[in-house]
């Protein structure tokens, strides 16, 4: 890994680890992991994906708009995609982004930008 790559997937752990934290209960890892980003020409562009599951939220709809405030304060972008069965919100900053999905349980996943093999 690139240390370039090391600093973004750091800060995206974080993000999305403070975020997990937010509706409480313990994560599950779903997801931590290079992956190669340009199919035309595999090796060249590499991204960092991650993310977690939380099982048992507390409270999950009045947690999302609690944790607005604080992400739009960092620069995070959201954008709502929900629908009448599921709350979707995708936040992206700097080409990161990544997707709080409230359907019962609450899936967090994301990616760095991708970057320079």
């Amino acid at each position: 890994m690139t240390p370039e790559l090391s600093r973004l997937a750091g800060e995206l752990t974080t993000v999305i680890d403070d975020v997990a934290a937010a509706f409480g209960g313990l994560p599950d890892r779903t997801l931590d992991g290079e992956l190669d980003c340009d199919p035309t020409t595999p090796g060249h562009l590499l991204c960092w994906q991650y993310g977690v599951r939380v099982e048992h939220p507390a409270a999950p709809d009045t947690r999302l708009a609690s944790l607005l405030p604080a992400l739009h304060r960092d620069g995070w972008e959201s954008h709502d995609r929900s629908t009448p069965r599921e709350q979707i919100t995708r936040f992206t900053r700097n080409g990161a982004d990544f997707t709080i999905h409230v359907a019962g349980s609450v899936t967090i996943i994301g990616s760095t930008r991708p970057v320079p093999a």
